[in-house]
Formats: structure tokens, C-alpha cells, sequence
């Protein structure tokens, strides 16, 4: 893993869960190494010093996930 690795959140969209052990799995937009931020889903702990696993999503990304997500019958 690179030394420089650094990330800064630029916008909290919201919390999806929080798990047992007080992780938040958040909706976020994250700037990784200084590049333009990206949509991102992924655990957190309270001082967001930590991260687990996620997924990073482009704009377009997200829009598609948005009309699958808007086409399914989740009742």
C-alpha cells in the first residue's frame, strides 16, 4: 500500500445501518488521493478513522443503481 494514501470526505449523504459494534455503513462522497471525489458505500467507525470493505461509484454509476433500485419490488 502507498505511503501518501489519504482520502477526505466532501459530503455525508447519509447512514444506511450501524452495526452492533457501532460502525455506520454511510453514503458518502470521498476524494481518494487528492482525485475528484466519488460516491462511496462503505463501513465507518464513529471518528471515521477507520474504514471497512466498500464500492466507489461514478455519477453514472450511482444513476444506474438508482433506476435498478427504483425498479425492483422491494415490499
Amino acid at each position: 500500500m502507498a505511503d501518501d494514501f489519504s482520502f477526505s470526505i466532501e459530503q455525508k449523504f447519509g447512514v444506511l445501518s450501524t452495526s452492533k459494534k457501532g460502525w455506520n455503513l454511510e453514503l458518502n462522497s470521498v476524494s481518494w488521493g487528492g482525485r475528484p471525489a466519488k460516491y462511496d458505500i462503505r463501513s465507518w467507525d464513529a471518528e471515521h478513522a477507520k474504514m471497512g470493505k466498500g464500492v466507489t461509484l461514478t455519477k453514472e454509476e450511482l444513476k444506474a443503481l438508482r433506476d435498478i433500485l427504483g425498479g425492483m419490488n422491494l415490499d
